[in-house]
């Protein structure tokens, strides 16, 4: 447990219906999925997107990495993985934080991920006290937007904390050294999954984008000058191998290698440290 440097994750939420209707159109007695389709319409016609803002979102999937020291995969693991119960989830995920103590790592999850799991912890009635640490100086708060200790948002340092677009997302880094991407599911099907009771596509769906963002992470970290490129490739071949190892077990992974793609290297197999 100690050796656990990093927690890699990543969420899938699902609109709660009942709070819009609640608190949206209180006098029109709307169900919960009638009332998603009119906020989304809605939504639509005013920004272009029918995106639902987070404050309205429910996790039913969580899936986390765990990453040692060496920035090595160690498991990953999803939480709640038979029944999706967001309490439980919310439970877990702040339990396994306060627990290993490790870095949070992200793809834009200081804009969305983490706002939906600090809100799940008001809803639920969870305490925080360490995440929140207010009586830590400001920059020693975990939840402090640019101390990347406690959480290490990939998107954020890549566009240094917003300076700049990150057009393409974690799909465009992921496919940047070779990783698969969006395959056959994207994040505006999971509520459709998710009404369909098909949670284990979903929670399949979250497993592979915790490993894009642990591959971008690895990249970002031999950019940063934490790790080697010759470290970085070793760790990937292992993953790769250890993702083989796990294939029968999971599906998905399978789906995943086979969509695998070898960063295309310019650099001799000898010389894996450019200069300059």
């Amino acid at each position: 447990m100690s050796d656990i440097r990093f927690l890699v994750f990543d969420i899938e939420t699902v609109p709660d219906g009942e709070l819009i209707s609640h608190i949206r159109y209180p006098k029109e007695e709307l169900q919960p999925q009638q009332a998603i389709e009119k906020y989304q319409t809605e939504l639509f016609d005013k920004n272009g997107s029918d995106f639902v803002p987070h404050t309205y979102h429910l996790p039913v999937s969580v899936v986390i990495a765990k990453v040692n020291q060496s920035y090595e995969l160690v498991d990953l693991v999803a939480l709640d993985e038979q029944e999706g119960r967001p309490h439980i989830i919310t439970q877990h995920f702040w339990k396994g934080w306060e627990k290993y103590q490790a870095t949070l790592v992200t793809f834009n999850g200081r804009g969305f991920d983490v706002p939906v799991m600090e809100l799940g912890a008001f809803r639920y009635g969870i305490s925080l006290k360490r995440w929140f640490a207010r009586q830590s100086k400001s920059f020693n708060q975990p939840r402090n937007r640019y101390n990347l200790q406690s959480h290490f948002d990939v998107q954020d340092v890549l566009t240094n904390h917003g300076a700049s677009r990150m057009y393409g997302g974690l799909n465009l880094m992921a496919n940047l050294i070779g990783k698969p991407g969006k395959m056959d599911v994207a994040g505006d099907m999971v509520y459709q999954l998710y009404n369909e009771g098909n949670l284990q596509r979903i929670n399949d769906y979250c497993r592979c984008d915790v490993l894009d963002t642990y591959f971008v992470f690895l990249r970002t970290s031999v950019l940063m000058g934490d790790l080697t490129l010759q470290d970085e490739q070793r760790i990937v071949r292992e993953t790769q191998a250890w993702l083989e190892s796990k294939s029968d077990e999971f599906p998905i992974y399978r789906q995943y290698l086979e969509n695998w793609g070898d960063w295309q290297n310019p650099w001799s197999e000898q010389d894996l440290t450019p200069t300059g």
